[in-house]
């Protein structure tokens, strides 16, 4: 279920800014997300998301500019990105309790089962890391822990390819 960072992420392995860095899960999350290198994913962290270097990416600089990102769009290239930021029982579930209806954060293990088609960055308790096609993208030495709380979730939509449009057209 888990892959490992340097597999999944562009330019990881012979990136030079990877090897000096550390507390740079929301940096590899982005390159999954997006499907960018891993030094374009460091970019985009230091100028939209007012990451320092070898510092954690702070969540509520995440929440604000992923909400600016969802109604304006990301230019990364040539390419214009979207993404969704989800609320309500995309990241929660809602139990009865004593006739009571109650709403409590998913647990990392049921997310991935609620959304198992898509790219998605999901943040826990001081970590973000990548869902594609339900498999998580983790960082190397990161165990997966499935009843870790889901925090956030942003569902990362990229234009299909313009050769599989044509087809249908």
């Amino acid at each position: 279920m888990i892959n490992l960072t340097s597999k999944e992420i562009k330019g990881y392995s012979n990136s030079r800014i990877a090897q000096k860095e550390d507390k740079d899960c929301f940096v590899r999350a982005l390159a999954a997300g997006f499907e960018i290198s891993y030094n374009d994913a460091h970019a985009l962290a230091k100028e939209r998301f007012n990451r320092k270097d070898k510092k954690g990416t702070k969540n509520h600089e995440i929440v604000s500019e992923m909400k600016k990102i969802q109604e304006e769009g990301l230019v990364i290239g040539d390419v214009i990105a979207k993404v969704k930021v989800l609320k309500g029982l995309d990241i929660k579930n809602r139990y009865k309790l004593y006739g009571e209806l109650i709403d409590r954060k998913k647990t990392v293990k049921s997310f991935i089962k609620d959304h198992p088609k898509g790219n998605y960055i999901v943040t826990v308790s001081k970590h973000a890391f990548a869902l594609k096609d339900g498999r998580l993208i983790d960082n190397v030495g990161e165990e997966f822990r499935p009843t870790r709380k889901v925090d956030g979730a942003y569902e990362i939509l990229l234009p299909k390819d313009s050769t599989q449009l044509s087809l249908f057209s």
